[in-house]
């Protein structure tokens, strides 16, 4: 084609036709994007005022009215309290609104209960007078607490559950203290929000607004930037999570609720007439215990205590005071696996809350208490202590002597040492019944039955107290007859505390003197020959019927043999 005049012009009309088509198009496509957008904006606007319908609140505005603050700026802090109320539902069920000015005195511009309608509010804040006085910060917070949220000024009172809102606007550094005050105000339960403009302390702004400081405390350079914090206070105001946003003042536990929210309490605890703190529940006053003596409150239930000198009954209520009567009474812990220092801390508890049950006296109930492993150590004999108080302090004091193989000769001393005379023991002419309680957490050797087995022939009763990995059957061999009352078992040492009544009880009950224990060793041996010649008897003579039959059948075949 020839390049001519005519078509460089028809060349340059078509570029800029090309050119106008490209900007009508990319602005067609901004105008799409910016509708999409828009309708997003505007359904979120929807959504958050939504919220803010039926919403139960007090709010109160506390600005700042001192003369570093300008009379433009001071209209568009007006402006800014306007638009607030815009999205805000107001009514006596609903949100009430109180504004406080400060300079150097403060000013009730209305209280919570002087308006029902949102005009009504904005044309009280249109015609509000700058005061262009002082800073008296701290007592405009104080005056907020203690006047503007008092149930005369409108103030729901606390057991409703109704948010307290204070929002404070301040361009200066105050000029009286505001740490305390505020935080008197935070902990009476108002959520105070903290705006500062311009040059103001950012220091002093966290003091006043409520924690996390990120989610309450605002900064803007100026005034005018102030309404760009609308959304924020929109959000915050009209939030569903109330117990998040709202300085709630529950002790325990916050629940939201439709426009509200309501305080809770953990278990075990109950909640207080100001429906704010709570307090343990006493289950022995709210149940009727029927405790003989002590009824100890616990999480969610109760149990009865017996006082020293008693142990408690299996009905859980009533006591039986112990007997009088001498025992020689001593506890082996057995330390041949090696409890370690914990274990052998509740161990010592353990053997401390049976001696709580004991009569100790020199004419009473002697006590003694021996470890063993590689060697046996004697904490202390039975002739040593003559009081509870002083044979548990020895307890206390006792060291593990830590885990140590051990030679079956040693461990056949530990009963015939223990129960010496020499060593604290009552003669066996004195009839005075003699136990030992062996604490045991692995598995007995042979040798440990067969001294358990020589101490019972000689007259010691034995309870054998089994922790974790014990067996039931070698804590029969070691235990006394009958083995419900002699074998006692705990599943781990921190569970030990469930067996103590019950041991309590089986050593207060009183375990069988010398001679009635022969007498009753007597009848158990002629029980256990009288089922062994049962049980011989009854063997033959199934023998017997077994070779008759046989015989009847054998010669009934022979007759039909032939």
């Amino acid at each position: 084609m020839k390049v001519t005049p005519q078509n460089i012009f028809l060349l340059l009309l078509l570029e800029v036709a090309l050119v106008e088509n490209v900007v009508l198009a990319r602005k067609t496509l901004h105008a799409k994007r910016s509708k999409v957008n828009t309708g997003d904006e505007i359904a979120v606007q929807q959504y958050i005022e939504e919220q803010c319908v039926g919403k139960a609140l007090d709010l109160v505005f506390i600005i700042d009215s001192s003369r570093s603050i300008l009379p433009p700026d001071f209209e568009k802090v007006k402006e800014f309290i306007k638009n607030i109320l815009k999205f805000l539902d107001v009514g006596l069920a609903k949100t009430r609104v109180g504004l406080v000015l400060y300079g150097s005195t403060v000013e009730s511009v209305f209280s919570l209960k002087t308006y029902k309608k949102v005009e009504d509010m904005m044309r009280a804040v249109e015609e509000m007078v700058h005061l262009a006085t002082g800073t008296m910060t701290g007592l405009a917070i104080e005056y907020t607490m203690k006047v503007a949220f008092s149930k005369q000024e409108g103030a729901r009172p606390f057991d409703r559950n109704v948010p307290r809102v204070a929002i404070i606007v301040t361009d200066g550094r105050p000029q009286d203290k505001v740490a305390e005050v505020a935080a008197q105000a935070r902990d009476s339960g108002i959520l105070i929000f903290a705006v500062g403009v311009g040059r103001v302390d950012m220091q002093i702004l966290q003091l006043i607004g409520s924690e996390p400081h990120e989610k309450h405390v605002f900064f803007v350079q100026n005034f005018s930037m102030i309404q760009t914090l609308l959304s924020e206070f929109q959000t915050k105001i009209c939030d569903t999570d109330l117990c998040g946003v709202v300085g709630h003042g529950c002790e325990q536990i916050c629940v939201n609720t439709p426009g509200s929210y309501i305080c809770k309490c953990e278990k075990g605890f109950i909640l207080n007439s100001d429906q704010k703190t709570c307090r343990r529940i006493d289950f022995c006053i709210q149940a009727g215990h029927n405790c003989e003596h002590d009824c100890v409150s616990t999480e969610d239930s109760y149990f009865c205590r017996c006082r020293k000198g008693y142990v408690l009954h299996p009905d859980g209520k009533t006591c039986l005071q112990c007997t009088h009567r001498a025992m020689d009474v001593v506890f082996f812990i057995d330390e041949s696996k090696g409890l370690g220092a914990n274990h052998f801390r509740s161990v010592k508890q353990f053997v401390n809350s049976i001696v709580d049950g004991l009569e100790v006296a020199p004419n009473a109930t002697r006590v003694g208490l021996v470890q063993y492993s590689t060697k046996v150590q004697t904490e202390f004999p039975l002739q040593r202590y003559s009081t509870v108080n002083q044979v548990k302090a020895a307890v206390s004091r006792a060291k593990s002597i830590g885990q140590q193989p051990m030679t079956g000769r040693t461990r056949r001393q530990i009963f015939k040492n223990s129960f010496k005379v020499n060593e604290g023991a009552r003669a066996l002419a004195e009839n005075v019944p003699r136990i030992a309680l062996v604490l045991t957490d692995g598995r007995q050797q042979a040798d440990v039955v067969e001294w358990a087995t020589e101490a019972k022939q000689t007259g010691i009763n034995i309870f054998a107290i089994g922790v974790g990995k014990a067996t039931e059957e070698e804590l029969q061999q070691v235990a006394s007859f009958p083995h419900d009352e002699y074998l006692h078992y705990a599943k781990d040492f921190r569970t030990m505390g469930e067996i103590v009544e019950t041991l309590k009880l089986q050593i207060c009950k009183g375990t069988p003197s010398l001679s009635d224990q022969c007498k009753c060793e007597a009848i158990v041996s002629f029980q256990i020959q009288a089922n062994e010649e049962i049980r011989t008897l009854t063997q033959k003579y199934i023998l017997s019927m077994y070779c008759a039959v046989a015989l009847f059948f054998y010669f009934n075949f022979l007759r039909n043999a032939k």
